[in-house]
């Protein structure tokens, strides 16, 4: 069998084995419950015989230890000892054979367990002796320290009486019951030779002599009624016995006349004769009575093994067949398997990729042809495979959708973007053209509003570009001062008066990376204004480092745990297919095409202050060091040199790029005032994105120089003059001056009308 059929086959091999496994089993627990039988022998010989000689011995060290306890004088030390030493090689005896290697394997768990706890009993003997010895014991606790081995061993008897023979069974348990009255008769004896020796009874023992009385004779009667059937001459020797009468009379005797205080009604050598007697002669009939059973267990074992061998082997018959007729099946199945599953993985890795791949370059795909139908024979194998002929169609055939939807939601996106960001730059136009008309505090306040709204849906227009997969559109030739491209980015942001910006160093940014820089650090932004308490600032600044220039913003909000901010910088490294059934992440999957375009590593990290740092590191070859101006550049292909009617990255009223953090970037409304050489920027800029010109009238970030005394009033206009100025306006007035600028300034106007409306003209054709 090859490994790559291994699953099935697998699978089909674990039913065998299973089934084998089950007959093994089957077998075994019934061939075992037949050697149960069989190995009556081995539990007669390693635990039964052996027991027994303990147990008596047992009982004779009890019924000494008693009566030395009570009275030192009855029981010499010596005859004591020797006991002891009779028990302990009966115990060691015991201990051989129940813990041989023949009695483990013919052992039931149940009485491996009760052997071994029979084992601890015996082994916490001695310190009962050595209780004993130092008289540190009562006769009632030094009674039950032999008693906890005994009621072990009686434990471990009933455990061998688990047998199948029903009738065997019955009989063991009748045996054990008999030597169980027995036992009884001991602790009768040990109890009242400790009576006598003390010469009178104790408040509770008459009660305890009384109920073991009680429990003897019933457990004697319900072993002779057992026996009467099975073993008659055994329970007739019972029946008939004198010793046993004896015994019996005497405990009445003691029962009826044994108060407490008084002495004990019977002399000690008649209590132990009457005893001793019974307890021989209980101990042949139960040794005879088991040897009896023992012979007749045998050739019942024997006839049970052969029935359970026959029975095995027609089983094993029947599995063998089994596994041959499955493994039969099984070769034919798998052959058509592996053609199914070769078909699948075909058209998974190689038919349905392709298919893809060139839906994705604009291709057409003949469905039928890529889906050709397999032949798999008329059984169900054969009807599988039909189904996965559909399946593979229907699978091709939509994919071929799929790409078709794709692509189609694709040119929506773009087409709608296009047109939206068509009318944006219209609409900036037009408000550029209002803002240098107003004259008014409060209108130019509000014109300032829509326009840097107008500057956000803008945006949100190249969003949708971004998502489409195009360029949105928007290049500059020349290089930007950094602090104008995140000036740039704070127009884009509608809480842009909680940033702070720090200085951002004499550096700039090269032209073809200036718009997709503003995008991305817009979004940056944002995300941190959003993402934290209205009362808090956000703060952004950079440095040049090693690698190019790094540019930090960090807001103060609630923060990211390490798993989202893991999650966060891989989505950003690698960013994932965009997935229209997402749109919790549309301003993370702009950030990381953005970045992707230009090589720039945006990642996340944890600021001090609990919330969130985002570094975004230019490359070197994005920045220039000093601030100084490259050539004009070529732009991408595709996109225009210049947009007429595009932002000017300056921000009215933002403070110049000075040492020291800037506060706030707040637009500041113009007063009425008269007219200048040229209007200065409004929010977010307006005109060439070359940036402010280089012209007398304009300081280097685009805000128009005051002429001394230019707006006096006529009266303190007519005040004497320096030399030097008289000269230069010595042939035209202020007023003449006034009125040539404003001409100036109104063809200005009028020429950046008429290119914004030429502009649109020519997207609307687009």
């Amino acid at each position: 069998m090859r490994f790559r059929n291994s699953r099935v086959r697998t699978k089909v091999t674990a039913m065998l084995v299973s089934l084998a496994a089950l007959w093994v089993f089957a077998a075994w627990v019934t061939v075992r419950d037949g050697l149960n039988l069989a190995w009556v022998t081995v539990y007669n010989s390693n635990v039964a015989q052996p027991s027994e000689s303990l147990l008596i011995e047992l009982q004779k060290e009890r019924r000494l230890s008693v009566s030395r306890l009570v009275n030192p004088a009855l029981v010499p030390s010596a005859d004591l000892a020797a006991q002891r030493t009779r028990t302990d090689a009966a115990a060691g005896e015991f201990r051989r054979l129940a813990s041989s290697d023949i009695l483990r394997f013919a052992a039931t768990d149940e009485l491996q367990r009760r052997i071994n706890r029979t084992f601890r009993q015996l082994d916490q003997l001695g310190s009962a002796r050595h209780a004993v010895d130092a008289r540190q014991v009562d006769r009632n606790r030094a009674i039950d320290a032999y008693n906890d081995p005994i009621d072990s061993l009686f434990q471990t008897y009933y455990s061998l009486a688990t047998l199948d023979d029903d009738a065997l069974a019955k009989d063991t348990r009748t045996l054990i019951s008999l030597n169980w009255a027995r036992e009884l008769i001991s602790r009768e004896d040990a109890l009242l030779a400790g009576v006598i020796a003390t010469g009178r009874f104790g408040q509770a023992e008459v009660a305890q002599f009384t109920q073991l009385v009680g429990a003897e004779r019933n457990v004697m009667d319900l072993a002779q009624a057992d026996l009467e059937e099975p073993l008659p001459d055994v329970y007739q020797r019972l029946q008939k016995s004198a010793a046993l009468a004896r015994l019996h009379s005497l405990e009445d005797l003691v029962a009826q006349q044994g108060r407490p205080g008084l002495r004990v009604p019977v002399g000690g050598e008649q209590w132990q004769s009457a005893t001793s007697a019974v307890l021989t002669q209980l101990h042949d009939v139960v040794s005879g009575a088991g040897e009896t059973m023992i012979d007749r267990a045998t050739p019942v074992a024997a006839g049970v093994i052969i029935r359970l061998v026959l029975a095995g082997v027609l089983g094993l018959v029947a599995v063998i067949a089994s596994i041959i007729l499955s493994v039969t099946t099984a070769r034919a199945l798998v052959r058509q398997l592996e053609k199914l599953r070769e078909a699948a993985l075909e058209l998974a890795n190689e038919r349905l990729p392709g298919v893809v791949a060139r839906l994705a370059q604009g291709e057409k795909v003949d469905v039928k042809a890529e889906a050709p139908p397999l032949d798999f024979g008329p059984d169900v194998i054969g009807q599988v495979g039909a189904a996965f002929n559909t399946v593979q169609e229907t699978a091709i055939r939509t994919a071929v959708e799929e790409a078709q939807l794709r692509q189609s939601i694709r040119d929506i996106l773009l087409s709608l973007a296009r047109r939206t960001q068509s009318l944006v730059h219209r609409q900036l136009t037009l408000l550029d053209v209002m803002e240098r008309r107003e004259s008014d505090p409060a209108e130019l306040k509000d014109l300032f509003r829509i326009d840097h709204l107008a500057t956000r849906m803008r945006r949100n227009a190249e969003n949708l570009i971004v998502l489409s997969g195009a360029s949105p559109a928007r290049a500059w030739r020349r290089s930007v001062p950094m602090v104008d491209v995140v000036r740039g980015a704070l127009a884009e942001v509608e809480d842009y008066t909680r940033v702070t910006v720090m200085p951002m160093g004499e550096t700039a940014l090269i032209g073809r990376a200036v718009g997709d820089v503003i995008h991305l650090l817009a979004e940056l932004i944002e995300n941190a204004v959003s993402f934290s308490p209205p009362y808090t600032m956000v703060q952004v600044g950079g440095q040049v480092v090693a690698s190019g220039y790094a540019i930090e913003v960090e807001d103060r909000g609630l923060g990211m745990s390490a798993e989202d901010l893991d999650a966060t910088n891989q989505r950003i490294a690698d960013p994932p297919e965009f997935n229209l059934s997402s749109t919790a992440r549309l301003g993370l999957y702009v950030v990381s095409r953005l970045a992707e375009r230009h090589g720039i590593k945006v990642s996340l990290k944890a600021s001090p202050y609990g919330g969130t740092t985002a570094v975004v590191l230019l490359p070197r070859d994005l920045v220039i060091e000093g601030g100084d101006d490259l050539p004009e550049e070529e732009t991408s292909p595709g996109l225009p040199r210049r947009e007429p009617g595009s932002r000017k990255i300056a921000l009215v009223g933002a403070p110049e790029a000075v040492p020291g953090p800037v506060q706030e970037v707040v637009p500041v409304p113009r007063a009425p005032e008269p007219p200048r050489p040229v209007q200065s920027a409004p929010l977010s800029g307006g005109g060439d994105p070359d940036g402010p010109a280089p012209s007398a009238g304009f300081t280097p970030s685009g805000l128009p120089f005051r002429v001394p005394q230019a707006n006096l009033a006529p009266a303190l206009a007519e005040e004497p003059r320096k030399a030097s100025d008289a000269e230069e306006e010595e042939d035209r007035s202020p007023e003449e001056i006034r009125k040539i600028m404003g001409s100036f300034q109104s063809g200005t106007r009028r020429g950046r009308s008429e290119a914004a409306k030429m502009l649109g003209e020519e997207e609307d054709n687009l």
